[in-house]
Order: structure tokens, then C-alpha cells, then sequence
């Protein structure tokens, strides 16, 4: 196969290619494409132990890839996914382009790649935030039927890209320099992710609300979610509330997580086990714990969940979609 990667000298770029060599994705039999901007073509990139020089979208494009993982933002995919697709290309899509489209299929593969088929030529992964709550949800929802989510996230800098990672390093350090938000991020905790929309929502926070409901198939789960920007390196960190329409045993709804491919649960608190974003840092899985009912009415659950939103929230499921489509012949 001839494999492409969009975006290849980006934040989510990097890991994806860091995460296709540790899942042997990339085979000495496969072609890879390494694929930015103009200002970074002819660059050289090292990738097993092999030099590549990075192509132009258009050169990536007439070389008729297989497979490309977009990582390169809304409006390059809103362009370029197209014409990858009407060369017989695959596009599994990171940015929020194809999300919301109702032609376009939204995949967390643990929860619906069955859904996919070899005429979806443009496949969107979710946002990062939606990844990790909805792959906790799912197996809940379908034994005691999700009605309403109430989330608060408190979001790593690595979301917002290498500026925002340079304005803390800058800001530990008493240094001056570009700024990716419009406070400082250090000693901080913004509550804005994206932009504001109309209904006084955050576009981050609406797509919670969206995305959800489209992975799971339910129109008719409540959600509401409150994004905050904290100076975390390591991942996302989500306080969620669940109500569910019927009543649900703490150990079963632990023992229902424990069985779910890619969740680990951490959850002793004798032990001061529980997730957090220092020990998910550089790992796939999503990880949930602080299982414990809410007292304030019934049928409703909280629950702390945790991920490295760079990876289980970007390049992994990226690249998982990609091995579901290889495994099933849908390429």
C-alpha cells in the first residue's frame, strides 16, 4: 500500500507517525507519504530509520495513496480530502471538517467502525474530548440507556497546538513571547476551548454535545458540557454525569468498563488510584475511575475520565480506523 500522512511535521503529525511504528502499521512492503505545507516540502524526515523528503498536497495526490490520515486542519481538508477521495483514496480526516456531515461517517472504531464500508472514502475522527467520554459511555449506554450527560473538561495545551505549548515553556521561565491564548495559560484556568458561538457555548463545548450524539446513534441523549483550558501537558481530563433510565449496581457498572477493549479502569481509592493525565501521557487507552453514584437524584453516575488527547484522542484512533479498513479489505 502506498500510505500518506497530511500534516506530517505537526503536534498530532509527530505522534501519529511515532504510533504507525509502534503498531507496525507501515510495512517494508508499503509506501510512505509524508505530507505538509509548501514551506516544508523537500525537508528531510526520519521515520525507522529512513530518510524522507516531504511532499506538496498535490504531489501526494497525483501518487494515488491508499490510505492518507489527515492531520492538518479544517480548511485543508474541506479542500484536499476530495481530491484525495476522487482518486480512490481513503481519507480518515482528524480535523472537525466532515464531522457533522450526514454523508460522512464518525468513527471511534471500538464503538461503530462496523458502520464503515469501501464507498466511505472521507471518514471523520471525532474530537478528542468526545473520544474518550463517548468510549466510557458507550457499553453504559446500551445497558442502562444514557438520558442526560453533564461533562466539565479540563484540557491539556497540546490541544491548541506547539504555540501553546511554547507560551507556558515561555511563561515558566519569565520569557516574553507569542501568546496562543489571550491569558496566561500558566497558574492559570481558561474557560474557553475554540470560539464562542452564538448560544454563548464554545464551538470545543458543542461538539461534545454533537458528536456524542451522532457516535451513538441517539438523538435523544441530553448533553451539556462546560471546556476548560488548564496548564496540563499530558491529556484531557473530563468530570462526567451521567442520568440513565434505569438504575445501574457501582460493581457492575465497574466490571462493564473493565470489559471494554481500550479502557483501563483505575478505581481504588484505598490505594489513591485514579486516572490522571501525568500517568496517561503517552498512552492509548482511556482510562476511568472516582466510579461513584450521585446522591442528588437517582440513576445517575459520576465518573473521572482521562487521556492522552494527542493519541487515543487524535493519531491512535486515526490509525485504528486505518487498521479496521486494511483487516476488513475496505481499502
Amino acid at each position: 500500500m502506498k500510505i500518506a500522512v497530511v500534516g506530517a511535521t505537526g503536534m498530532v503529525g509527530e505522534v501519529m507517525l511515532q504510533v504507525l511504528a509502534e503498531r507496525n502499521f507501515v510495512t517494508a512492503k508499503d509506501e510512505l507519504i509524508l505530507v505538509a505545507s509548501e514551506r516544508s516540502v523537500g525537508k528531510q524526515m526520519e521515520f525507522q530509520g529512513k530518510t524522507y523528503s516531504i511532499v506538496g498536497l498535490a504531489t501526494a495526490v497525483e501518487m494515488k495513496p491508499e490510505i492518507a490520515l489527515f492531520s492538518a486542519g479544517g480548511d485543508t481538508s474541506l479542500e484536499w480530502a476530495p481530491k484525495f477521495a476522487a482518486v480512490g483514496t481513503t481519507v480518515v480526516d482528524n480535523s472537525s471538517a466532515w464531522r457533522m456531515d450526514p454523508s460522512k461517517k464518525l468513527i471511534v472504531p471500538e464503538i461503530n467502525a462496523d458502520q464503515l464500508t469501501k464507498e466511505d472514502k472521507i471518514i471523520a475522527n471525532p474530537n478528542c474530548s468526545t473520544i474518550q467520554m463517548v468510549l466510557a459511555l458507550a457499553p453504559l449506554h446500551k445497558k442502562y440507556n444514557v438520558k442526560r450527560v453533564i461533562v466539565s473538561t479540563y484540557q491539556s495545551i497540546t490541544g491548541t497546538g506547539v504555540k501553546a505549548v511554547k507560551q507556558l515553556e515561555n511563561e515558566y521561565a519569565g520569557v516574553d513571547g507569542d501568546m496562543a491564548y489571550k491569558y496566561q495559560i500558566h497558574r492559570n484556568a481558561i474557560p474557553q476551548c475554540d470560539v464562542f458561538e452564538d448560544n454563548g457555548y464554545t464551538k470545543e463545548e458543542m461538539k461534545l454535545v454533537r458528536e456524542t450524539k451522532k457516535i451513538l446513534s441517539d438523538n435523544s441523549i441530553a448533553v451539556t458540557a462546560t471546556a476548560v483550558r488548564v496548564p496540563i501537558v499530558g491529556g484531557h481530563s473530563e468530570a462526567i454525569n451521567v442520568e440513565f433510565s434505569h438504575d445501574f449496581d457501582i460493581s457492575e457498572v465497574r466490571s462493564i468498563l473493565e470489559s471494554t477493549e481500550g479502557v483501563i479502569v483505575q478505581d481504588n481509592l484505598k490505594e489513591f488510584e485514579y486516572p490522571m493525565p501525568l500517568f496517561a501521557q503517552g498512552k492509548n487507552e482511556v482510562f476511568v475511575g472516582r466510579l461513584r453514584r450521585d446522591e442528588s437524584q437517582p440513576n445517575t453516575l459520576n465518573m473521572w475520565v482521562v487521556a492522552d488527547n494527542l493519541r487515543k484522542g487524535a493519531a491512535t484512533n486515526t490509525i485504528q480506523i486505518a487498521e479496521y479498513l486494511v483487516a476488513n479489505n475496505l481499502v
